[in-house]
C-alpha cells in the first residue's frame, strides 16, 4: 500500500467516525453554510493579483514537520496583503498536522478564495467544506473513479463551492476531464513517490481545455518557473513548502511576489 492509498483508506474511516460526531443537520446550522462562496477562477483572473494560491500547512509526509506552530491568523492575512490570489488550507489533521480549525480561522479574517485541501471521498465532506468557510474543495483523480468525480463535483457545485481537480498523468487528465471541474491542477509531485518533475505540466499543458483554469501545483521554486509556466496556459500556481518552511511565511510570500511583478514588468 502507499501512501496514497493509506490515507485514503483512512480517511474513509475517519469520515465515517465524523457522520456520528457530527450530523450533517449540524453542519447546515453553520453560519457559512448560506454565505456565498467566492470564486477562485474569477480571483486568479484578476490582473491584480498573482495567481499564486499560497498554502498553510504544517507537516507532509514527504518531508516531515515543517512548521508547527504557524499563525494561521498572521499567516493568511500576511498572504493575501502580499498579493496571493487565494489560500489553500490543509485540513487534515494525521498526516499533515492540519484542522477544520485552521480553514474557519482563515476565513474568519480573510474575504478571498479558501481551497480546502484534504483528501475528499464522500458527500459529507463537502457539505463539513462548505460549513467551515471554504469555497473551493480539492478531488483528487488518483484516489477516485471516473463516475465519483463527477457525481462530488455536481455534489459540490450544487452547494455553490468550485472544484480543483488534481491530476499527474496523461490517463488521469484523461479519464477525469469530463467531470465538469472549474480548475484543473497538475501535481508535479507524484504522491506514490513523491518524485518532482516540471515536466508533468509542460507534458500535460495542451490536454487540458481552455474553458477550465489550469493550475501547476509543487515544485515551483522560483518566479522564473511562473513566467515559464504561464507560457504554457497556466494562471494559477499552488505553493505551500516554499513559503512555509521560513519562519515568516507570509513575509518569504510577499518577496517572492514582489519578485515576479518585477519580471513582469521587464518583460
Amino acid at each position: 500500500m502507499n501512501i496514497l492509498d493509506e490515507i485514503i483508506a483512512h480517511k474513509r474511516k475517519e469520515t465515517e467516525d465524523r457522520k456520528s460526531l457530527y450530523p450533517v443537520r449540524l453542519l447546515e446550522q453553520s453560519i457559512y453554510f448560506a454565505t456565498p462562496c467566492v470564486s477562485m477562477r474569477h480571483y486568479i483572473r484578476r490582473p491584480d493579483k498573482s495567481g499564486i494560491i499560497a498554502e498553510i500547512k504544517r507537516k507532509s509526509p514527504s518531508k516531515g514537520t515543517i512548521n508547527a506552530h504557524v499563525s494561521v491568523e498572521r499567516v493568511s492575512i500576511g498572504y493575501m496583503q502580499a498579493g496571493a490570489s487565494a489560500i489553500s488550507v490543509l485540513t487534515d489533521q494525521k498526516y499533515f498536522g492540519g484542522s477544520n480549525e485552521d480553514l474557519t480561522t482563515a476565513r474568519k479574517f480573510n474575504f478571498c478564495p479558501i481551497l480546502r485541501k484534504d483528501f475528499t471521498v464522500d458527500e459529507y465532506q463537502i457539505i463539513e467544506a462548505k460549513s467551515i468557510g471554504a469555497d473551493v474543495i480539492l478531488l483528487i483523480a488518483a484516489a477516485l473513479d471516473a463516475a465519483s468525480l463527477k457525481s462530488l463535483t455536481s455534489f459540490a457545485h450544487s452547494l455553490g463551492l468550485e472544484v480543483l481537480l488534481e491530476v499527474h498523468t496523461r490517463e488521469e487528465l484523461e479519464y477525469s476531464i469530463d467531470a465538469g471541474a472549474d480548475l484543473i491542477g497538475v501535481n508535479n509531485r507524484d504522491l506514490k513517490t513523491f518524485k518532482i518533475s516540471l515536466d508533468i505540466s509542460r507534458e500535460l499543458a495542451p490536454l487540458i481545455p481552455d474553458s477550465v483554469v489550469k493550475v501547476s501545483e509543487s515544485g515551483i521554486e522560483s518566479p522564473d518557473t511562473i513566467m515559464e509556466l504561464r507560457e504554457f496556459g497556466y494562471e494559477g500556481f499552488l505553493m505551500g513548502q516554499n513559503f512555509m518552511q521560513h519562519g515568516n511565511p507570509e513575509k518569504a510570500c510577499k518577496e517572492f511576489i514582489d519578485e515576479l511583478r518585477k519580471r513582469q514588468k521587464v518583460q
